[in-house]
């Protein structure tokens, strides 16, 4: 099959987006809420308390382990001689015993302070949200293997700016693995560099490159599956993580320029069994050549076929078991950790009600968490574990907000 290269220009990046909310909540200065007493980074003060995010509703505690990634099959020029494409990716797992293991943050503190300070935003440096994960637990082993889902973030963000949905899958006994997409992203290395979006052309971060990376990771999860460690520090994995994977049972996901990326490495590899755009532009210059015959569900906000024509290209070329749904009054950045965080942020600026919605759209932030933690699961429990239920059928009196296209 050929697949043609993907171009995503009208792609909305986060550094826009936390613009806008910066815009939006310009009349109260962050200074408002800081103040001497909290400008210790690792400690929050008095003046507000930490951001959160929703746990996750499995029965599972969620284990996490970073992997330090180099694709040998890809010089990385921009690098320099004899460099490759380099990454950070990061496991999420069901976990056992976990109590005594440190609790994630939701970014490296090197790259949370670049990302939040890019955005004009670096007095939440020290409320940045914790997670559910905790760094290096040992795997909870059931005597079967674990379905894997492999994340792609948007343009200019970050592999954790979906976290409330990756670990959502780790509790009900998934692996996870989100990749930062170098030269697009903030992450930070083992060695302590930090890594922050390169503004250059030049720079390999088209949705193609994207899904170039998502099948490299595709052949370190298969190495796990495997008992080898993909890690290029060797560094010591979890208990119970090598072999505990299944790659027979494999789906990717992705937002924004990620789901665009995630239809591009579908199309591409018959390794992902399913895969699911979370309001992805689908740009394709030149036109898609190729259909896709496995499941694939599109969850739209802004970029609907009814309004973009290269989303409805895209859904022309699905063969198999496809579905689009739309929750309603919901924005570009609805279906992630925003509309967690953001009303948590508008509380500490002061915004109005207006001013909140002009970033996250109208959809209940409440709703639309519980909107990112059913469908997505439902989808792939479907798909690659086989268990089937009724969510994906049609509306739900529990999900008014959410339409089924035809």
């Amino acid at each position: 099959m050929t697949v043609s290269p993907f171009t995503a220009h009208r792609s909305p990046t986060r550094r826009r987006v936390l613009g806008a909310a910066l815009a939006a909540g310009a009349a109260v200065p962050l200074a408002a809420i800081a103040s001497p007493a909290w400008a210790d980074p690792d400690r929050p003060g008095p003046a507000a308390e930490r951001l959160t995010l929703p746990a996750p509703t499995g029965p599972h505690p969620v284990g996490t382990v970073p992997l330090h990634l180099v694709d040998r099959s890809r010089p990385d020029d921009i690098a320099g001689p004899g460099r490759f494409r380099e990454l950070m990716a990061t496991v999420w797992y069901p976990a056992r015993a976990v109590e005594d293991y440190p609790v994630a943050p939701w970014m490296p503190a090197g790259a949370l302070q670049a990302f939040l300070t890019n955005a004009g935003l670096s007095g939440l440096i020290p409320l940045a949200p914790l997670t559910a994960g905790r760094v290096g637990a040992p795997v909870r082993r059931s005597g079967r293997r674990l379905p894997v889902v492999i994340f792609s973030h948007g343009a200019h963000s970050h592999q954790g700016d979906h976290t409330v949905m990756v670990q959502e899958f780790a509790s009900h006994g998934y692996a996870a693995v989100t990749i930062a997409h170098q030269y697009d992203t903030y992450t930070e290395f083992p060695d302590g560099r930090v890594a922050v979006p390169l503004y250059d052309r030049k720079a390999p971060t088209l949705p193609g490159d994207f899904a170039a990376d998502l099948r490299f990771v595709l052949d370190c999860v298969e190495q796990l599956a495997a008992g080898c460690n993909p890690d290029v520090d060797q560094r010591d994995l979890p208990a119970g993580l090598l072999g505990s994977l299944d790659p027979r049972r494999i789906g990717a996901f992705g937002w924004s320029k990620g789901g665009t990326a995630t239809a591009c490495a579908a199309l591409a590899d018959d390794r992902i069994r399913a895969g699911l755009s979370l309001d992805g532009p689908m740009q394709m210059n030149p036109p898609l050549s190729g259909d896709l015959d496995r499941p694939f569900m599109m969850m739209s906000a802004e970029f609907t076929r009814a309004t973009d024509p290269a989303a409805a290209a895209f859904w022309s070329h699905l063969r198999g078991w496809r579905l689009d749904i739309q929750a309603q009054g919901a924005s570009h950045i609805s279906y992630g950790d925003n509309e967690a965080l953001f009303p948590q942020v508008a509380k500490l600026f002061g915004w109005s009600g207006q001013q909140l919605q002009d970033v996250i759209g109208t959809l209940d932030p409440d709703q639309a968490v519980k909107i990112q933690q059913a469908y997505p699961l439902a989808f792939f429990d479907e798909h690659l574990r086989h268990r089937r239920g009724h969510l994906l059928d049609g509306p739900s009196p529990a999900f008014p907000a959410v339409t089924f296209l035809p």
